[in-house]
């Protein structure tokens, strides 16, 4: 079969002169029509660059340095600007990873969509409205007409995600290109999105170059995967082949990391043979009727009678989509915010209503670790003042017996005592949760909450520090309110789980159980989402 798509040596730098980056090295590609091949990597690996720069869309910090791109006859690399326009749209549509900017948010979001279709395809304003209301429709944007009258702002992340969809098919072209569709989207609803534009791509005969960190979602949804490791494509092949007998180490790490395709509970890699655990594990955290609302009286409460129960040196997950309650519970356990009504006990004590003294001492023995490292680190400070910074509040040890600490602290997380000179925007993401981490045992907590600690993480990183999580807590009898959207996730660190929607908890049982025989409807739906379960 003729290639739609044809890529031959494509090599992209970043930078110029001595200070130029080489991001993508001699890519060949080809596409067939009506193909999806899903093109995987992690964060920095090229893959990206590689589909921005099929249409041209690159930064300008970015050069293509040489190859060809050929679509349809012609090479977009070389073709002027007033063709690349003709065909991008019409010919090859785009969905960006972030639909909060990349939709206009001073314009209706069905007139965005018609906007597409005057332009490519001659419709007149009312025809192209028109239109612009059946495609919401078919990418699944419910009431369509109405939310056609609406701006960006009002819709939710899957809606707008959506959207783009609908405006990446508006033409009904012969190629889209999504890069990170779902990224940013609970697992519900990337997975609704994915079968949306997979359902899409079937209908018109649409080739798909996904673009993903995820190779449970490249299992899913495509014909063949493209592994792409700094710059270069390490592996490539039918999708089952890749992921069933993958060749080249870096394919069968990614495998490996990928929670979908790896339906196990994490074990320590320290030796705990001589720690005998009780035969009566006792409670550390007992949550009864806990309630919280926001706004006014009319509104639904954003946690609704929470009932939990977190055993010492457990790990007791809360998992949910976006706005369930989950963050605002683990915020109220650990008094970062009030209840309004309800009880915590930590310890056998209650600390409902502790302030004062009390509730810095408390301080002490509960500590969090943020979803996103960057923005919860001082950008400021260094690797040794982030981690040393909790003792010094609380007066422990001298200064160099503190800066001892913060080495002791960054070898358990497994940091090169190298890095204490450093700052957060000069470490990766996965150096700055560890240091987050750090920051966090500092004080030999006995509960840390963690608020979704690893969701921004690309998924060998993701791996390697629910590992190290698994791994501390074992050598120091943790105990984990361990807070998540992904049940794969989940399933990898937990020892009981709660399932939370709208507020209150549908479901709670140990994790085997859950996952084995999940009794709530919503339960079920999130574990059929997990990527890779296909």
């Amino acid at each position: 079969m003729t290639a739609l798509l044809r890529v031959s040596g494509l090599r992209v730098d970043y930078g110029s002169g001595r200070r130029a980056h080489s991001a993508v090295r001699g890519i060949d590609l080809e596409i067939a029509p009506g193909e999806i091949v899903a093109v995987v990597g992690e964060s920095g690996s090229g893959k990206s660059t590689i589909s921005h720069a099929l249409v041209r869309l690159l930064p300008d910090q970015a050069r293509i340095r040489g190859g060809s791109v050929v679509f349809e006859g012609t090479d977009l690399l070389r073709a002027p600007v007033s063709a690349l326009r003709r065909i991008r749209g019409a010919r090859i549509g785009f969905v960006p990873q972030d639909p909060s900017h990349s939709l206009n948010p001073l314009m209706r979001v069905g007139e965005q969509i018609a906007e597409t279709l005057r332009r490519h395809s001659g419709r007149s304003r009312a025809g192209a409205a028109a239109r612009a209301v059946e495609i919401l429709r078919e990418v699944g944007v419910p009431e369509p007409e109405r939310r056609a009258a609406q701006y960006p702002h009002e819709l939710s992340g899957g809606l707008r995600q959506r959207v783009l969809i609908g405006i990446a098919w508006a033409c009904e072209p012969a190629l889209v290109i999504a890069d990170e569709p779902t990224s940013a989207l609970d697992a519900t609803v990337q997975r609704h999105v994915l079968d949306r534009m997979q359902a899409l791509a079937a209908a018109h005969g649409t080739a798909v170059v996904l673009v993903t960190h995820d190779l449970g979602i490249a299992g899913d949804r495509a014909d063949r995967i493209v592994v792409v490791e700094k710059g270069e494509i390490v592996e490539s092949g039918p999708a089952t082949d890749v992921l069933s007998l993958p060749q080249h180490p870096y394919t069968r790490r990614l495998v490996a990391a990928a929670p979908g395709l790896n339906a196990r509970r994490l074990q320590p890699r320290v030796d705990v043979s001589d720690r005998v655990p009780p035969r009566s594990p006792e409670p550390l955290v007992v949550v009864s009727s806990l309630t919280k609302s926001y706004g006014s009286g009319g509104d639904a409460p954003a946690v609704d009678g929470a009932d939990f129960t977190v055993t010492r040196g457990s790990t007791f997950s809360l998992v949910g989509e976006s706005g369930s309650g989950k963050t605002t519970t683990a915020r109220m356990v650990a008094r970062i915010i009030p209840a309004d009504t309800g009880r915590i006990e930590f310890d056998g004590a209650d600390i409902t209503a502790l302030t004062g003294e009390g509730l810095r001492q408390l301080r002490r023995r509960i500590q969090v670790v943020y979803q996103n490292p960057f923005g919860s680190l001082d950008p400021r400070m260094t690797v040794q003042r982030l981690v040393a910074e909790p003792l010094r509040a609380f007066g422990v040890g001298t200064s160099r017996e503190r800066a001892a600490t913060v080495r002791d602290l960054l070898d358990q997380v497994r940091l090169s005592s190298d890095l204490v000179g450093r700052r957060p925007a000069e470490l990766s993401g996965g150096q700055r949760q560890r240091v987050a981490i750090a920051r966090a045992l500092a004080l030999r907590p006995e509960l840390v909450v963690l608020d979704e600690p690893v969701s921004a993480l690309d998924v060998s990183v993701q791996e390697q520090v629910l590992r190290l999580l698994v791994d501390l807590q074992a050598e120091f009898g943790l105990t984990y309110l361990f807070i998540s959207h992904d049940l794969g996730v989940i399933r990898q660190i937990s020892d009981r789980v709660a399932v939370m929607k709208e507020g209150r908890i549908l479901e709670q049982a140990d994790a085997d159980r859950i996952f084995a025989e999940a009794e709530h409807p919503y339960t079920r739906e999130l574990i059929a989402a997990i990527p890779g379960r296909r």
